[in-house]
C-alpha cells in the first residue's frame, strides 16, 4: 500500500480476480441447479410412462401367487391407485415428489426413501471403491502409455482399455467368481460382511471404468508432452519428473476429470449388475427386485436418487475444473 494510505493497483487486481471468480462460481451453480432441476422433472416422467407403458399389472403381480380372484385383484388395484387415469397418478405423483415424498412400496408397504437408505450404504460403497481403482489404473496406466508410446507397454495398455470397454460386466463377473472362488478359494463369491467381499466386485467395476479414461489421458498427455511450453521447460534443463508432474499433467488431465464425472455415474449404475452377480446387498438388488414385481414406486425412487447423485457429482468435478482452469471462468 502506499505511503498515502490508498489502496495499492495490486490489491484492486487481487480484490477483483476473487469477486470475477466468486461471480462465475454461483453463476455456475446457479445455472446448473436450474438446470438439475428440469432433468429430475424429465427423468422422473420419464420413469413414469415407462414403467406404465411395460406390460404386466403390479397388483396381479403380487397377488397371483396366492390365487387371489380377480374382484381381490381389483380391489388391490384401486387401493394402489393404479384404477385412476394416468394424468392423476402423474400428477399425485409430482406432488408427492415437491413434498419430498417417495411414496410406499407396492409390496412390503414401507416407505421407499426408508427402503433406499437401508442399502444405499452398500452401493457408496462399492462405488467409491470402484471409483478409486478406476483412478488409480486409468491415470497410470495412461501415463505410462504415453511415456512409453509405441512399446510393449503402450500395447498392453491398449488391450486393457479394449478389453475393458468389450467385456460385458456379468460374463467378467462370472469368470472371477469361478477363478477366484472356486478354483483358488481366495475370494467368498457373494455377500457384504468383510472388506473381502468388496474386492471382486470394485476391481471388475474399477478395470471397466478405467478402460476409456486409459484412452484419454495418453492421448492428452501425448498431445500435451509436444507442446511449446514443454519442449521450453525441457531447454531450461529440468528433470523430466518435474516437467511430467509440473507442467504436463495438469493440462493433460483437466478433460480427464469430466471424464471422471461421467464414470462415477457409470459406476453408480453398473453396482445393479454388480450387486445382482456377487448377490451383495445394495440399491442394485433392490431396483431388480423392485423391477420384477413391478413396484413402481420404489423403482422411481431408485432412479431419481442414482439420478440426483450423478448431477451433483458433475456440479462438483465443473466446480474443480473452474478452479484448477482458470480459461473455464470466462466461459
Amino acid at each position: 500500500m502506499p505511503k498515502d494510505g490508498s489502496p495499492s493497483c495490486t490489491t484492486f487486481v487481487s480484490s477483483d480476480h476473487f469477486l470475477g471468480f466468486q461471480s462465475a462460481m454461483l453463476v455456475l451453480v446457479v445455472r446448473r441447479l436450474v438446470v438439475a432441476g428440469f432433468a429430475l422433472w424429465g427423468i422422473a416422467t420419464l420413469v413414469f410412462v415407462l414403467l406404465r407403458v411395460l406390460p404386466g399389472d403390479p397388483a396381479r403381480t403380487i397377488l397371483a401367487a396366492s390365487g387371489a380372484s380377480e374382484m381381490a385383484i381389483a380391489q388391490a388395484r384401486q387401493q394402489m391407485g393404479l384404477d385412476e387415469a394416468l394424468p392423476v397418478q402423474y400428477g399425485r405423483y409430482l406432488w408427492n415428489l415437491a413434498r419430498g415424498d417417495l411414496g410406499r412400496s407396492l409390496f412390503s408397504n414401507r416407505p421407499v426413501l426408508l427402503t433406499i437408505t437401508e442399502q444405499l450404504p452398500f452401493t457408496i460403497e462399492l462405488a467409491l471403491a470402484s471409483l478409486v481403482i478406476t483412478v488409480a489404473i486409468g491415470l497410470g496406466l495412461g501415463m505410462v502409455a504415453a511415456l512409453y508410446a509405441g512399446s510393449w507397454i503402450d500395447r498392453m495398455a491398449a488391450g486393457i482399455a479394449v478389453l475393458g470397454v468389450s467385456t460385458p460386466l456379468f460374463w467378467s463377473g462370472l469368470l472371477l467368481i469361478w477363478l477366484f472362488s472356486l478354483v483358488l478359494r481366495w475370494l467368498p463369491a457373494s455377500g457384504a460382511d468383510s472388506w473381502r467381499h468388496l474386492v471382486m466386485p470394485a476391481v471388475l467395476l474399477g478395470c471397466v471404468g478405467a478402460a476409456p479414461l486409459i484412452r484419454l489421458v495418453r492421448s492428452n498427455l501425448l498431445t500435451t508432452l509436444q507442446a511449446d511450453y514443454i519442449t521450453v521447460a525441457r531447454s531450461k534443463g529440468l528433470p523430466e519428473t518435474l516437467v511430467l508432474l509440473r507442467h504436463a499433467l495438469r493440462n493433460a488431465l483437466l478433460p480427464g476429470l469430466n471424464l471422471i464425472g461421467l464414470q462415477a455415474g457409470f459406476l453408480l449404475g453398473g453396482t445393479v449388475v454388480t450387486e445382482t452377480v456377487f448377490a451383495r446387498p445394495g440399491l442394485g438388488r433392490v431396483v431388480v427386485d423392485a423391477i420384477l414385481w413391478k413396484d413402481l414406486p420404489v423403482v422411481q425412487g431408485a432412479v431419481l436418487l442414482v439420478a440426483s447423485i450423478y448431477i451433483v457429482v458433475n456440479l462438483a468435478v465443473d466446480l474443480i475444473t473452474i478452479v484448477l482452469d482458470p480459461r473455464q471462468r470466462g466461459a
